[in-house]
């Protein structure tokens, strides 16, 4: 197995040892499957088609803060308990320990992700019935994939954030109030508009089909794809940023 190889396999026994992974992934589970059942209930069969995804990504959007609270917790521990030390003795690289903890962390929280939407996509289509989005069209497939990658990446950039701030409070203490409260509430507002639509926890919006271009109050200047290259950039710019800092820094 190659270094890198090794240090993957070692973050990985990191994530999966600890009792709070499985409770918090558990969580978010509950939180997607509870808000997108409740949703589905009230649905209005009689509009338009794609209108059938809002319940399942009206739940998975609000989950998405346990799984954000997830990626933070698991980077910002080691830096909070001082452990970060044995693991840069162990991997004196710190290259490579960034990209094994980027890795392990970003391939846990994908297959979560993963599951969980499509556990909520198979529930909401048994709530609504023939009204459900059909699994046979592009729209619903690109929405599907679209929600995956949103989650996996925004998840990655908030770890990358963490391993910048070296603290699970202060950025949970930036990102929840910046990205998620501020940019939902005010990002429609059209003074802010023009910034808050570029924000991380926006630019997904467009695949998953909760907005759409041309919409005068919560349309975007950007296409559904155009807006997942935002999040990869806004993804790649947090790594480059934690790998910068992770160099710069003691321990």
């Amino acid at each position: 197995m190659s270094a890198l190889g090794s240090a993957v396999a070692a973050e990985w026994v990191k994530v999966r040892s600890v009792r709070s992974t499985a409770i918090t992934l558990g969580l978010f589970a509950a939180v997607a499957l509870g808000l997108s059942w409740l949703i589905a209930r009230s649905f209005d069969p009689g509009g338009p088609a794609d209108d059938a995804l809002l319940p399942v990504f009206f739940g998975l959007l609000t989950a998405q803060l346990v799984l954000v609270t997830f990626a933070v917790t698991t980077v910002g521990s080691e830096f909070s308990t001082g452990t970060i030390r044995a693991s840069l003795a162990a991997v004196p690289s710190r290259g490579r320990l960034l990209a094994a903890k980027m890795t392990a962390l970003g391939l846990t929280i994908a297959a979560a992700a993963l599951i969980v939407e499509a556990a909520v996509f198979a529930l909401v289509r048994v709530s609504i019935g023939d009204a459900a989005a059909p699994l046979t069209e592009w729209w619903t497939i690109e929405a599907l994939l679209g929600g995956w990658i949103h989650l996996t990446l925004l998840s990655v950039f908030t770890a990358a954030l963490t391993v910048m701030l070296r603290s699970t409070v202060v950025t949970l203490s930036v990102l929840l109030p910046v990205l998620f409260l501020s940019s939902q509430g005010l990002g429609n507002v059209d003074a802010i508009k023009p910034v808050a639509q570029y924000m991380p926890d926006q630019v997904g919006m467009v695949v998953m089909r909760m907005t759409v271009p041309g919409d005068p109050q919560f349309g975007r200047d950007y296409g559904a794809w155009t807006g997942i290259g935002i999040l990869v950039l806004w993804t790649a710019a947090a790594l480059l940023g934690a790998w910068w800092s992770m160099r710069r820094r003691d321990a």
